[in-house]
């Protein structure tokens, strides 16, 4: 029971984190496409545009991997795994969850202590802390310290197989 409970609430926060990614594409394919009109038809290019696009592609980067890693979608070598089948494959795929539980945790601690260094310095052209731009990291990094938890989770009561 407490198990499934985790699961929904994990995957209910990566629902909402998916359409932060949708949101986070939209700005930034309409900032850069207006970036290209503007420089090129209007001869005068937007000053934060490009900033703004960067930072996104970041959040987009990090939030992204996170997601993905949920989903499975990312690329994996698992041919060890597929080959071993059975009981030998759901071990090696408990293994890969716990390793990337303790990367992530590093990471988490890490991007925090450099989130926490930059917070005096601001953008060149949004003037907005550059702590934003750096809290990705620890916003991924805890995405990805949950999902692995979810998937530690499903492993034990043998949801996915």
């Amino acid at each position: 029971m407490v198990l499934r409970k985790l699961i929904q609430g994990v995957d209910c926060i990566n629902w909402l984190c998916g359409w932060l990614l949708a949101t986070l594409l939209l700005v930034m394919t309409v900032l850069i496409s207006w970036q290209v009109f503007a420089r090129y038809v209007m001869g005068n290019s937007l000053t934060f545009s490009e900033e703004v696009a960067r930072f996104s592609l970041v959040w987009m980067t990090m939030l992204g991997a996170a997601y993905a890693y949920r989903h499975g979608s990312l690329i994996a070598v698992d041919i060890l795994s597929g080959v071993a089948g059975g009981r030998i494959g759901r071990s090696l795929r408990l293994i890969v969850a716990v390793a990337s539980c303790i990367f992530a945790w590093v990471l988490l601690q890490e991007g925090f202590s450099i989130t926490e260094r930059v917070v005096t310095q601001t953008a060149p052209s949004t003037r907005v802390s550059m702590a934003w731009l750096y809290a990705a990291v620890p916003a991924g990094a805890a995405m990805i310290f949950m999902n692995s938890l979810v998937i530690i989770a499903e492993n034990f009561s043998g949801k996915k197989d």
